[in-house]
């Protein structure tokens, strides 16, 4: 049987075996609450604070400054609803671009409902947002700024050392969604000079269902979640400790395999993208052409549907995306694409595919090899087709 090639990792990627190593004794043999104060418990404690040191490095922050969530969503909310509400007497508007994630974009929608403003900045043709929009888009009443580190769809890295400028010139928070960085290029927050950061452990190789969210030491936030006292009085529930362990474990494993894979990306990208021109005609590529994560290759393939495309890899054992996994099924044209100036009928032919840690030259090979012949059968019975 042909291999299966998967390249679709900024949906999810495969819980790397050194991390389910790491969670496995958390489920059934080192099953103790934190919270209890035997010993038995405390091991799980000091299991989860190890994690939280872990994290914290890969930051460049202070173990106090990490909050424990289920996923880069749950981080998300907390940050623009925490900020938003617990900063409602210094005003109640927020700033974010027209290109970032659900997460995102659904939680500022939510507030507007509930009497904030929200305004909503324009990209340039690359994805990278309008800093002399943002700057004008301040008020008096700009509580937040909330602009993605990374795009999920296609892969441009914004400037924001610029906009931390901009936000602290102002004396006001600014939030990362940094779920599609850490772990693939450098999101020391020291450096990056953010207020908040979110990010999620599935997307660099950690489990599902657990993620952070950096809180800048100062920053004014209320909690999402209320019950206990757990992520000192942040966020309650009891902690997920295998997730907790493992996304440790990832963030380990990030720093110190990061520089060569981040190399070793690269040029697989630039190998696939290369062999797909050479070989079809009328092909776009999307985003940034050099400011963008290394894995991601994000192209539109004129006269063709995307989802077509799809189905038709899929047939081939090729796994890849038409954009964010969390808009599939929707027949809506990617918010995205239309935000860089693609018209609909060519964002709707839009592929991405997302190399990760485990692909190789081979599996690039096999797309190269197998998408001309999808394109030219799907084109022969567009009505589309010049």
């Amino acid at each position: 049987m042909s291999r299966f090639i998967y390249l679709d990792h900024n949906a999810t990627t495969p819980t790397d075996p050194r991390v389910v190593e790491a969670m496995m004794p958390y489920f059934n043999k080192q099953y103790g609450n934190p919270s209890s104060v035997y010993r038995f418990a405390q091991e799980a404690q000091e299991a989860k604070e190890s994690a939280r040191d872990k994290v914290a490095e890969i930051l460049g922050a202070d173990s106090k400054e990490i909050v424990f969530t289920s996923g880069g969503t749950e981080a998300d909310n907390f940050a623009i609803k925490g900020v938003a509400y617990a900063n409602e007497e210094r005003g109640n508007h927020i700033i974010t671009s027209k290109i970032e994630h659900h997460a995102v974009l659904n939680t500022c929608k939510w507030l507007e409902k509930r009497g904030f403003k929200v305004t909503y900045i324009r990209v340039d043709k690359y994805g990278i947002v309008d800093l002399d929009e943002l700057k004008d888009a301040i008020t008096d009443k700009t509580i937040l700024i909330t602009i993605m580190h990374a795009n999920n769809e296609v892969g441009t890295i914004e400037p924001i050392l610029e906009i931390t400028k901009i936000a602290k010139e102002k004396s006001v928070y600014f939030h990362t969604d940094a779920v599609q960085t850490v772990g693939k290029i450098p999101t020391d927050v020291k450096e990056l000079g953010v207020d908040l950061l979110s990010l999620s452990g599935h997307k660099f190789y950690g489990p599902k269902g657990i993620g952070a969210l950096f809180i800048k030491k100062g920053v004014k936030i209320d909690s999402l979640i209320h019950g206990g006292h757990h992520e000192r009085n942040k966020r309650a529930g009891t902690e997920n400790i295998p997730g907790i362990v493992g996304l440790g474990k990832a963030c380990e494993i990030a720093m110190q395999e990061r520089e060569k894979e981040e190399e070793k990306l690269k040029s697989l990208r630039e190998r696939l993208y290369k062999g797909i021109i050479k070989r079809i005609d009328d092909v776009i590529l999307n985003g940034h052409p050099e400011k963008r994560l290394a894995g991601t290759l994000n192209i539109c393939v004129k006269y063709v549907e995307g989802e077509s495309m799809l189905l038709n890899l899929d047939l081939e054992g090729i796994a890849a995306s038409s954009g964010s996994a969390c808009t599939s099924g929707s027949f809506e044209s990617s918010h995205v694409l239309l935000a860089l100036g693609i018209p609909p009928e060519i964002a709707h032919s839009s592929l991405r595919f997302s190399l990760g840690r485990d692909n190789t030259k081979e599996d690039v090979d096999k797309v190269i090899e197998v998408l001309p012949s999808i394109v030219k059968k799907l084109r022969e019975m567009s009505p589309f087709v010049k």
